[in-house]
């Protein structure tokens, strides 16, 4: 696994060119895409210029955010077609994962009647992304005031979530593993450990938490890795490194913690708590257990 960075997670606002240069001087060997952003500068100005910074700068590419609105009813067809192209697009620089978040709540579809409704979805989208070599990680939302307002109650917790993923007909979708979100459902990190089959994890987003009731948890008040000890993270990304998982490992604080903070101190902030994380799992700088783990 590796330390990734998506700058607008921290809520920044910053080019390619930023994002790449923050990245470089504080530790983290990839960045998220922005896909829409890489496609209009490929447009402008042809591929080989758009990528020439990330190529030059020898990042990972972590993952970038499914382009198109899958879960509404109509339009999917076409949305099919704008996605094999983005998608072939972000192969082209290295790109293995695409992640999203389903839905917790909707106004249109009864909970079982929307089951099977995502299962087909999955499974079309997973078809379409495996073309091009691409995982599709999905995530949940587990807080409370998503699901205000709406008809219809859907999946926002873990075992919701991979029960959804097993009846998906795509082996390469799987979780878009979101630690707050397991928190904030109630769920303990330990039941991650024991019921994620192997190799089902897309991508991983780090975050603290609060002190508080997890149900009544507000995603703003999201802390650093590490920040608060509410969330005990290093044992689950030792876990992951003892399975497998190559994947991208992304801080995400909520935007009232951040708000005040200069934009290279808050990466190189996130670094540093990362780079704690990363020593208290024992893992070395590939992200693999390091052989005087433990010693």
């Amino acid at each position: 696994m590796f330390k990734n960075l998506d700058a607008k997670a921290l809520g920044l606002a910053a080019t390619q060119s930023e994002t790449i240069e923050l990245a470089l001087s504080f530790g983290f060997r990839g960045i998220d895409l922005d896909i829409a952003d890489f496609a209009a500068e490929v447009k402008t100005y042809g591929l080989p210029k758009a990528r020439r910074l990330l190529d030059s700068a020898k990042l990972k590419v972590g993952s970038f955010v499914l382009p198109i609105d899958w879960q509404r009813e109509d339009g999917f067809e076409a949305d099919l077609k704008k996605l094999a192209e983005l998608a072939g697009l972000a192969a082209s620089v290295g790109a293995r994962r695409v992640v999203t978040v389903i839905e917790p709540a909707n106004d249109e579809r009864p909970y079982h009647q929307n089951f099977e409704f995502m299962g087909r979805r999955l499974t079309e989208l997973g078809s379409a992304l495996e073309a091009h070599g691409l995982k599709l990680g999905v995530g949940f939302d587990a807080s409370a005031a998503s699901r205000q307002g709406k008809s219809f109650e859907f999946v926002h917790d873990l075992d919701a979530m991979l029960v959804l993923l097993s009846t998906v007909h795509a082996a390469n979708v799987g979780l878009w593993l979101d630690v707050w979100q397991v928190w904030a459902c109630g769920a303990s990190l330990d039941e991650v450990r024991r019921k994620l089959p192997r190799g089902q994890v897309v991508a991983v987003t780090l975050s603290d938490a609060e002190e508080g009731p997890p149900e009544s948890a507000d995603p703003a008040t999201r802390r650093l890795p590490g920040e608060t000890g509410v969330i005990e993270t290093a044992p689950l990304l030792a876990t992951l490194a003892e399975a497998g998982y190559d994947g991208p490992v992304t801080p995400t604080p909520g935007p009232n913690q951040v708000a005040s903070m200069r934009r290279d101190q808050l990466v190189k902030l996130a670094g540093e708590k990362l780079d704690a994380i990363w020593k208290a799992a024992g893992l070395g700088p590939s992200g693999k257990i390091s052989a005087s783990a433990g010693r």
